[in-house]
């Protein structure tokens, strides 16, 4: 069975995606089935690993998730692993789900090809919604990655009750890994200071500050213009050697024992 690991922050800008993408080509670098499933309308996943965007006529996660295709029909390829693609069609596409299942829509259009896959990876929207809950009701873990500035400390308050509602309506086996600091810079006093909240609001949800840091790097901004996996386009980037030592970390966790390519 698939291992499914969430995403997730309702704040913007903290790099949810590139880490839901370091985390897919990292996992397939030692040579696991990987599916990455995005859940933003803004649909920067499937872009960041060289998916060319969904056009006309091309099926989305959204035509799978309102049975309009067989979800395989949707899956896209791309050199590190499948995609379900978005766009901002699915931002309001779920409005209209019946009532009696609506939070766990994805749970039941991935049944069908979640076997063919040891990992999957879901990148979620900036918000706290209907495809968010989906995303947690299906998921073994969740990581939050968190910018290192005050406002990215707001809100993990509702992401907590959200959190707890999910446990106890629709996944109580859903698990915390750990908070990821992202964009840091240890010399800083405000880094130091968000590091010490971060920890104390981990605390509170279950969880951990991660150990491994993930500084400023532009080699992780520029790689998905390219289509390409950060650890190919820039090995040598500290922020790339940053998630390079994140995956070290979790991979007891996730069991990911073989060495990545």
């Amino acid at each position: 069975m698939a291992i499914i690991i969430t995403v997730s922050n309702q704040k913007g800008g903290v790099g949810k995606t590139t880490t839901s993408a370091a985390l897919a080509t990292g996992i397939a670098a030692a040579g696991k089935r990987v599916l990455g499933v995005d859940l933003d309308p803004q649909g920067n996943f499937g872009f960041c690993l060289g998916l060319e965007p969904a056009g006309a006529g091309t099926p989305t996660i959204l035509d799978a998730l309102q049975g309009k295709v067989p979800v395989a029909e949707a899956v896209g390829r791309t050199e590190y692993c499948d995609i379900l693609p978005s766009d901002i069609s699915l931002s309001s596409g779920l409005d209209n789900a019946a009532a009696g299942h609506r939070e766990s829509i994805l749970k039941e259009t991935l049944r069908p090809i979640i076997g063919l896959y040891d990992y999957v990876i879901i990148d979620t929207p900036p918000a706290l919604n209907l495809l968010t809950v989906n995303a947690y009701a299906v998921s073994d873990f969740l990581i939050i990655p968190m910018g290192t500035d005050i406002m990215s400390l707001v809100g993990l308050s509702q992401l907590k009750e959200t959190i707890e509602t999910v446990r106890g309506s629709f996944n109580p086996n859903l698990k915390v890994m750990g908070i990821l600091l992202t964009r840091f810079n240890r010399r800083t006093l405000l880094a130091r200071d968000v590091l010490e909240m971060a920890g104390q609001l981990a605390g509170q949800i279950g969880t951990v500050v991660f150990e491994t840091k993930i500084r400023n790097g532009v080699a992780i901004a520029e790689a998905p213009a390219h289509g390409e996996s950060i650890y190919e386009y820039s090995p040598r980037s500290a922020a790339v050697k940053d998630y390079q030592d994140f995956l070290d970390e979790i991979a007891e966790t996730i069991h990911l024992k073989e060495q990545r390519r």
